[in-house]
């Protein structure tokens, strides 16, 4: 059978025929597709033949007692199976979800995995008729367009737009876990040349990430001295015994906790860890100030959502909790100077 002549088809086809494609595909049998989609074999056939004629091309070579695709059907199957199941996995969240309340919320993977997603257990219990939805990624997100209730960032003053709330701002300090001490004590910043430097690998590369790197750090601690073999002294940069870098805030903490090096870490996302005494800050007078600030912004259309607004609340007295646990005591003015 010879399909289409002429010009190629260019207009869309429609997508009625392909789930009879989809069946016969996967079965290579007509009866069985038929038995599956409760209709009968003639009618799959039917729906084939439409298909193959909208598309231009034979997409099953019919045997007497097989069905077997052709390149083209195979190709269109790639296509289909996958468009089909993400169809089903979108219908089926549609199904579920109606008629419940939810909060669609966007962050970084780092801030849910060490912030946001430990304090959840205490929102549900309070709210266990609200669904909350996280997608974390670093990928910034239009909240005028996208499907989304609540934005999370992670950004200088300067880079959000007036209405964004500030949650708190951070600090950086040096973290080890507490046996990695016991067998390498550090009481001032010379000791760290022994040590594993853990840092983020890409902070380099990208302004205002640069306050995150160890190079910053030592850079306001420009004062430390290291011992050269003989006994001299002499000021010079720290060279440490081996580097260890990651991509996520999230990684670095865990190498850290771990035992595998000292890690500059942002301390509003190892509060916790410092205060169960998983990790230790060996070197609390030498904190930093960072530029970068933590947000809460809002969906315009959202605002008026009772779900949302309980979720917004709840996150706000959590970053009130967080400011107390470390010192936090905001200055726009300078924050606004920091560059």
């Amino acid at each position: 059978m010879v399909l289409g002549t002429g010009h190629p088809r260019s207009r869309p086809i429609s997508v009625g025929h392909l789930r009879a494609f989809e069946a016969v595909a996967r079965h290579l049998n007509f009866r069985a597709a038929a038995e599956e989609l409760s209709l009968t074999q003639s009618a799959v056939s039917r729906q084939i033949q439409a298909l193959e004629d909208e598309v231009g091309s034979t997409l099953f070579l019919r045997h007497t007692r097989a069905v077997e695709l052709t390149s083209t059907g195979s190709l269109l199957l790639r296509a289909t199976s996958t468009s089909l199941d993400r169809i089903d996995a979108a219908v089926r969240m549609i199904r579920q979800s109606a008629g419940r309340r939810s909060v669609a919320v966007t962050t970084s993977a780092s801030f849910a995995s060490m912030w946001l997603i430990p304090r959840l257990e205490a929102f549900q219990r309070q709210h266990p008729d609200i669904d909350i939805r996280i997608d974390a990624s670093d990928v910034a997100v239009d909240l005028g367009t996208a499907d989304v209730d609540l934005a999370l960032r992670y950004a200088v003053p300067q880079a959000v737009p007036v209405q964004a709330i500030r949650l708190f701002g951070e600090q950086l300090t040096p973290v080890a876990s507490p046996w990695l001490l016991r067998s390498r004590p550090i009481s001032r910043i010379e000791d760290l040349a022994e040590c594993t430097l853990i840092e983020a690998g890409d902070a380099h590369r990208t302004r205002h990430l640069e306050w995150l790197t160890w190079q910053r750090w030592l850079d306001t601690h420009a004062g430390a001295t290291r011992v050269r073999p003989g006994g001299r002294a002499a000021r010079e940069r720290l060279s440490p015994k081996r580097w260890l870098y990651f991509n996520y805030a999230h990684q670095i903490v865990q190498a850290a906790l771990t035992g595998q090096g000292v890690a500059l870490a942002r301390l509003p996302l190892v509060a916790e860890s410092l205060r169960s005494g998983d990790l230790v800050e060996p070197l609390p007078s030498t904190r930093i100030d960072s530029p970068l600030v933590y947000w809460l912004l809002s969906a315009p259309r959202s605002l008026e959502r009772p779900e949302v607004k309980a979720f917004s609340d709840w996150l706000l007295a959590q970053a009130a909790q967080t400011r107390e646990a470390i010192g936090d005591v905001p200055d726009p003015d300078t924050l606004d100077q920091m560059d």
